[in-house]
């Protein structure tokens, strides 16, 4: 396995952008009023290990597919912008702070997590993240658990300890705009650099590629003002 600096970093940052209000930050919230905080973060780290583990292993698999890299960049890219949409709508807990084993307060946590991160956005982030950086799959793996850590920590943190609530609203858009930023740019490299695209059909494809984000996050926002003003009301 070869270790990146640059991988390694920009797994980490995309991490902690895809978790904050994601559910598995909610349900380290969650566990961290019943148990010591220590133990969540050991379970969640033996958790993300592994989940995580799993994602790059795709991830880098489906790289090997010569013929099929340009399409597997230019989806990584999208999925970026996609992950940002899914950032704005948010997540919600499902029980899953609910369940129990006979085997302790790590395991508990390891159980909960690794099973609530299947299928999750930032398990889907990782195995786009590895398939944009197919020469290093141990940088991803560092860095995406060193991000899940950091993000659950801080949800612990504020939501718990210092009893304060996270702006939710305003995290969330925040890192929604980092990832659609990010998936941005991953555009504009496939097209530029991989398909070859003249300058002006790129900026059209951008223009309409904005167009469809604007109007998807729109509608999402929308929808989220509905469901907020029927419980409010």
């Amino acid at each position: 396995m070869h270790f990146d600096l640059i991988a390694y970093l920009f797994s980490a940052g995309a991490v902690v952008l895809a978790e904050m209000g994601d559910k598995t930050q909610l349900l380290a919230m969650a566990f961290a009023t019943r148990y010591k905080a220590s133990k969540v973060m050991i379970g969640v780290f033996i958790a993300t290990v592994f989940n995580h583990a799993l994602a790059v292993a795709v991830g880098n698999y489906i790289t090997r597919f010569d013929s099929a890299q340009i399409w597997i960049q230019g989806i990584a890219s999208l999925s970026f912008i996609f992950f940002g949409l899914w950032t704005i709508r948010g997540d919600k807990l499902e029980g899953e702070e609910n369940r129990t084993t006979k085997y302790g307060a790590i395991v508990t946590v390891a159980l909960a997590f690794f099973i609530a991160e299947m299928g999750d956005k930032t398990q889907l982030a990782t195995i786009a993240l590895a398939a944009k950086f197919p020469g290093s799959p141990l940088g991803i793996l560092m860095g995406t658990t060193t991000g899940m850590l950091i993000a659950d920590a801080v949800g612990i943190i504020i939501g718990v300890v210092m009893c304060k609530n996270i702006p939710e609203r305003t995290v969330k858009l925040i890192s929604a705009g980092a990832f659609i930023f990010f998936g941005f740019i991953g555009c504009y490299q496939v097209a530029a650099e991989q398909l070859h695209l003249g300058m002006l059909p790129i900026i059209l494809g951008l223009i309409i590629l904005s167009m469809l984000t604007v109007f998807a996050a729109w509608c999402i926002i929308k929808k989220d003002q509905k469901v907020s003003g029927k419980y409010s009301s």
